[in-house]
């Protein structure tokens, strides 16, 4: 007799092998978490410093192919800034510009994937950190077709997206939580700036005044580590970053703090303008009736066209910056060079080239600066310096267009190297904030996002709360009545203790009312029983939908009063979906508001 079989089935075998696998690959995971997650210092501290390597490397290439571009199309040598070069005026300095502005289309065309490139502030604010590399590499290669061939926009867009992009993908290939995957989104915009200005405390609180959005200490160190990382290996690789030779200023008095703040409040208004007027140019271009292919070849010929009367709206403005703040020129000049670039600034970007308005805003911060610098030495020639007001203009106007002013306070101090200075921005910088927040409540950034329908004013995580929808709150396990029932019908129906609340729907299943069922219970005691349902209705017409968020929900529940309410699939159809307690709303919106607490002051479970 042959022995028998003891072994599993071969599809038992399989199966067994497939869940044994999943356990590995469950467990690998979990390790890989525990490892690079803040919990583990020094693991999360060598992710961010790779991500600051990363970060450090997108910048050095991205301006070396710039520059490359720019010097093969303009004839000019290589690292040298467009806007301060010597180019002869003549068609080609049209043309250039517009056939950047070809192939600004011819990208966005070949693009395959729709909708909006989500922003590392964006990211942040709504999905945890998590970014598209494939996206992130396509706005840069946008960004290049821009700056590259002279438009007036600079890189910094290219350097940030990039390098927050490839956190977020190291990131999601490590599984890491929530709250990891912001944080690493801002080492790489903080090591992406740090590397573009050589400048690592820039970089460290651009990341947290507008990337992650909050400043903690758990969150300082490998922000720290990214930027040191970024600056060293940019440094290496393309050698000594942007600085601005101001001269000493001498100890600061009460009296230089009035100019300080007077250029604050004009640059905060002089930031709403341009980012009034990129946002029109881009209204107009979408209302003329022009094919969205054709906007950023006209836009690169007004360019071009605005070039022929000074290169130096070209590019980001570097050269300008130093061709200005180095050398005497007069107001009119000044006057000119602004509302020229400014002009440029808004084309270029309201036309549909890909770029910022960063650097452009530092530039228009300078010119201002430096031209208030002429009026106020005639009235006091003793008054700071020209180039100590426009590094202050440079500060207040890039807070009022980017934000952040601790960022900006502290690229004035480390471009310039002179500390005494800092008392000044600082005292400009904050005054721009309060204007530009009062008078307009957005950065350009955030501003954008207001125009596209979002609500996002920061980087701060909210996108948690659109995630905790009615939807997946609700409770489906309802119990539902007919409408017409009698009440005795009901209580035959739905004894005491059976259930605590019912749901009346119409023939066609459609939302008519809730009832109590100890109230219609009670009510049988009465010396004059209600003979009709309706004499118990509660809340016909209020209603939660699917797909609202939790903030709503709870909205709601204080509006109507109601304890709980039914949710409906939508306004019209009104068919029943479940069923939602205030109770279980503001409990579970208290747990998330209190991990959201934990995972920002770092204690983690």
């Amino acid at each position: 007799m042959a022995p028998q079989d003891l072994s599993p089935p071969k599809h038992g075998r399989e199966m067994a092998r497939k869940h044994h696998g999943l356990a590995i690959s469950a467990r690998v995971s979990l390790g890989r978490r525990r490892i690079f997650a803040r919990s583990n210092s020094l693991g999360f501290l060598l992710l961010a410093t790779l991500v600051g390597v990363c970060a450090g490397v997108v910048v050095s290439a991205v301006s070396t192919l710039s520059h490359a571009l720019q010097s093969l199309l303009y004839d000019i040598p290589f690292r040298s800034e467009l806007s301060a070069a010597e180019l002869p005026r003549g068609l080609p300095l049209v043309a250039i510009p517009v056939a950047g502005g070809l192939l600004t289309a011819l990208v966005v065309h070949l693009r395959r994937r729709r909708g909006n490139i989500v922003d590392p502030i964006e990211a942040n604010a709504l999905y945890g950190g998590r970014m598209s590399l494939s996206d992130s590499i396509w706005l840069a290669v946008q960004n290049l077709a821009s700056n590259g061939f002279g438009l007036s926009a600079g890189l910094e867009a290219a350097y940030a997206q990039l390098s927050s992009g490839i956190a977020s993908q190291l990131g999601r290939k490590l599984k890491l939580r929530r709250e990891d995957m912001r944080l690493l989104v801002g080492c790489g915009a903080a090591g992406a700036i740090a590397a573009a200005f050589g400048a690592p405390l820039t970089g460290a609180f651009y990341a947290f005044e507008l990337i992650i959005g909050t400043y903690s200490t758990v969150s300082l160190a490998p922000v720290i580590c990214a930027v040191i990382a970024a600056t060293f290996v940019s440094r290496a690789l393309s050698g000594k970053a942007f600085e601005i030779e101001i001269g000493p200023i001498g100890s600061v008095t009460a009296v230089d703090i009035l100019p300080a703040l007077a250029v604050g409040v004009i640059c905060a208004a002089l930031g709403i303008l341009l980012m009034i007027a990129v946002v029109r140019t881009e209204r107009l271009a979408t209302s003329c009736g022009m094919a969205p292919w054709l906007r950023p070849a006209v836009g690169g010929a007004l360019v071009g066209a605005i070039a022929l009367v000074t290169p130096q709206v070209l590019s980001a403005g570097h050269g300008a910056m130093h061709l200005n703040l180095e050398t005497g020129v007069a107001l009119s000049a000044l006057l000119g060079v602004f509302a020229l670039k400014a002009l440029a600034s808004a084309l270029t970007i309201g036309s549909g080239f890909r770029g910022g308005l960063f650097f452009a805003s530092l530039l228009l911060g300078a010119l201002t600066g430096k031209s208030l610098s002429i009026p106020l030495a005639a009235f006091e020639p003793q008054m700071l310096s020209s180039n100590a007001l426009a590094v202050i203009g440079m500060s207040a106007f890039g807070v009022a267009v980017i934000g952040g002013p601790l960022a900006m306070t502290f690229l004035a101090l480390e471009v310039t190297g002179e500390f005494p200075i800092t008392v000044l921005v600082l005292a400009a910088s904050i005054t721009s904030s309060l204007v530009a927040r009062n008078v307009f409540g957005y950065s350009f950034s955030t501003w954008r996002f207001h125009l596209r329908g979002e609500t996002i004013r920061s980087a701060h995580d909210v996108g948690w709360i659109r995630n905790l929808t009615v939807r997946r709150l609700m409770r489906s396990d309802l119990r539902t009545a007919r409408e017409g029932i009698t009440p005795d019908a009901f209580r035959e129906a739905f004894p005491l203790g059976s259930t605590q609340r019912a749901v009346v729907v119409n023939d066609d299943n459609r939302y008519v009312a809730m009832v109590h069922v100890a109230e219609i219970h009670a009510d049988a005691d009465a010396s004059e029983p209600r003979t009709e349902l309706t004499d118990f209705f509660h809340h016909p017409y209020d209603v939660l939908f699917p797909a609202m968020n939790v903030r709503e929900a709870a909205a709601m529940f204080e509006r109507t009063r109601a304890e709980a309410l039914v949710v409906v699939d939508d306004r019209y159809e009104r068919r029943v979906q479940g069923l939602l307690s205030e109770s279980h709303t503001l409990r579970r919106y208290s747990e998330e508001l209190e991990k959201q607490r934990r995972d920002t002051i770092g204690a983690l479970e």
